[in-house]
């Protein structure tokens, strides 16, 4: 958690030091064009975020260690392979995208195509930087994640762009050399991941016995019929938190993107906080619903949502009370996002109280369900957004988002809770949201109230340890 919270603080950091230093259109550009980075490294993982984790939980929870090798190569090469490709489209599709998203003057179309082919050498760098520290996440090991991804990379990538912020001091600031200082650090990271992957696979594998050729056919075939359908669904899962900047861009300009980017900062920055709690979990969680335990699964699940809310709910809530200030940080012109704020952070409210209901989806085994629910949530925000954007900019992409995050939290929850029983609903969670609606709902009203919210939540939160279940888990390194 410490680790995404630190990921997501530096997400902050480049945001600033890129709307601070270019003008705002080309920082609109800026933020397409990683949005299109991203959706494009996550097509490239080809949904083995997932895969990669519940199938080698599954082989040793069911004694088939020696299985453990033919499921890494039945996950790994195709993502190299495609990564290649998709990096290779990305470049030749790099004018077309700057023209549908950039076309206010040939020179922000120029930059930003040339940002976009530096992004996509950089692409395979993600795919497989990913995948190879899921494998480790598979082994119950999360250290090689918390470490090279959230600190590492997000530690370089600070240093990296406050350089180029820096040189803007003495010479034009260029979107390409932000971008290139915003990719870079996927190249050291990746070979750390690499080596951290292999160590890991080394440890636990069983040398006394041998995979059959049927058994490694037989686990390919259930490793794609699990994991197909999640590649789908993961590409609509990031779609639904990057094409609106797109969107913006194409149908309401890049400094609506900017404002729109700028003001949805926070919102990363809560799944930040969601991812890692979902990634320390899911292993456990795996295992418990690959031998049956549906209780301990729904403790699992209970708990974990429990220190979601506890976490994420103080954040929404306060960015929603200081909007108008906090944004003049990045610029006297992001202030007009405000009220996009205000429609994210009520609709991340909903989200964070259902917890990690997609992955419990997933790891239930209704992967099909899962991208059913995804595409919806994906028809829902493109839908507001074509209808919206046009009209409100930036606020309609909120209104988008807003509704997509919505269904997508809560027809996955009716189908968890119909299917298995589980809900998010314990204990922790009903405490954790009581006592952060408590103490900073009335900041909303009285920002002054700040100054008693965070001394009676943090007391708060320690009196109630116990039925918040904060030593629950223990991490294992």
């Amino acid at each position: 958690m410490a680790g995404s919270v630190l990921a997501g603080g530096a997400g902050v950091i480049v945001t600033w030091v890129v709307a601070r230093t270019l003008p705002t259109a080309e920082a609109g550009a800026f933020f397409a064009a990683t949005a299109a980075f991203v959706l494009a490294g996550g097509l490239a993982k080809l949904g083995t975020q997932t895969g990669l984790v519940y199938w080698p939980a599954r082989l040793r929870a069911t004694g088939q260690d020696h299985l453990l090798g033919a499921c890494l190569r039945a996950g790994i090469p195709p993502v190299a392979v495609f990564s290649v490709a998709l990096a290779l489209g990305m470049w030749l599709a790099a004018p077309g995208i700057a023209h549908l998203t950039a076309g206010e003057s040939p020179e922000v179309v120029a930059v930003h195509t040339t940002g976009l082919r530096v992004l996509a050498v950089f692409v395979p760098l993600q795919a497989l930087t990913d995948v190879l520290l899921t494998v480790t996440r598979g082994y119950r090991i999360m250290r090689p994640t918390v470490l090279l991804d959230r600190v590492l990379r997000s530690g370089l990538q600070v240093l990296a762009v406050c350089a180029a912020g820096v040189a803007a001091s003495w010479a034009a600031a260029s979107l390409p050399v932000f971008a290139f200082a915003w990719a870079a650090p996927y190249l050291p990271v990746v070979v750390l991941a690499g080596f951290a992957a292999r160590r890991a696979y080394t440890a636990g594998v069983d040398r006394e016995r041998n995979a059959t050729r049927a058994e490694r056919r037989t686990l390919r075939r259930d490793f794609w019929v699990f994991t197909g359908p999640r590649a789908v669904a993961a590409v609509a899962q990031l779609a639904l938190q990057r094409v609106d900047v797109l969107l913006v861009a194409a149908l309401g300009g890049l400094a609506p993107a900017a404002i729109y980017a700028v003001a949805g900062r926070f919102v990363v920055l809560v799944q930040f906080a969601n991812q890692g709690l979902s990634q320390s979990v899911q292993p456990r969680l795996a295992e418990a619903l690959s031998t049956g335990d549906t209780a301990g699964a729904k403790r699992l699940y209970q708990i974990a949502t429990g220190w979601l809310v506890l976490v994420t709910w103080p954040v929404c809530l306060l960015v929603a009370a200081f909007a108008p200030y906090y944004l003049r940080i990045f610029g006297p012109e992001y202030a007009a996002g405000a009220p996009v704020v205000l429609v994210l952070a009520a609709a991340m409210l909903v989200a964070t109280g259902c917890g990690m209901v997609d992955m419990v989806l997933a790891m239930a085994g209704r992967t099909s369900a899962n991208l059913g629910n995804v595409l919806i949530a994906l028809t829902v925000t493109v839908g507001l957004d074509v209808l919206l954007i046009p009209r409100f900019g930036a606020l309609g992409a909120a209104f988008g988002l807003a509704g997509a995050m919505v269904v997508n939290n809560l027809l996955p929850l009716a189908q968890v809770h119909r299917g298995t029983g589980m809900h998010p609903f314990g204990p922790g969670t009903r405490t954790a949201a009581l006592l952060a609606a408590g103490c900073f709902g009335p900041v909303l009203f009285f920002p002054a109230a700040l100054v008693a919210a965070v001394p009676a939540y943090a007391m708060g939160a320690w009196l109630l340890r116990g039925r918040l279940m904060l030593g629950a888990f223990r991490r294992k390194s």
